[in-house]
């Protein structure tokens, strides 16, 4: 688990619609944070099902998922739980916020 929240972008770089990949030096989790309507959510980029990085899949944010690429995977990008085979396990999902003009996340896993 980190305490140290690791930087994303600067608020007005995210918008409504897109996501973001970024790393997180102390625990070494690819994270993605996603701007579902001006709500922020961050999930690990890895898919529950093959271990490949989600952030190369498509966000719809009509549906509030992410599409893993590989075998079609989907997840809800609000609490990260899987949508649909091949996938059931869901991906951690990890707390984002909004500081200082900024957008921050960390892993927060105990």
């Amino acid at each position: 688990m980190s305490e140290t929240w690791t930087f994303v972008c600067a608020a007005g770089e995210l918008l409504p619609g897109e996501m973001r990949p970024v790393f997180d030096e102390v625990t070494g989790t690819p994270i993605l944070v996603f701007n579902l309507d001006g709500d922020l959510y961050a999930l690990e980029d890895r898919c529950s099902h093959e271990d490949f990085e989600l952030s190369s899949g498509a966000f719809d944010p009509a549906e509030a998922s992410v599409e893993c690429v590989l075998h079609g995977a989907r997840f809800d990008v609000r609490d990260g739980r899987a949508l649909c085979a091949p996938a059931y396990s869901a991906v951690p999902k990890f707390p984002v916020r909004l500081e200082q003009g900024g957008i921050w996340t960390r892993d927060d896993r105990g």
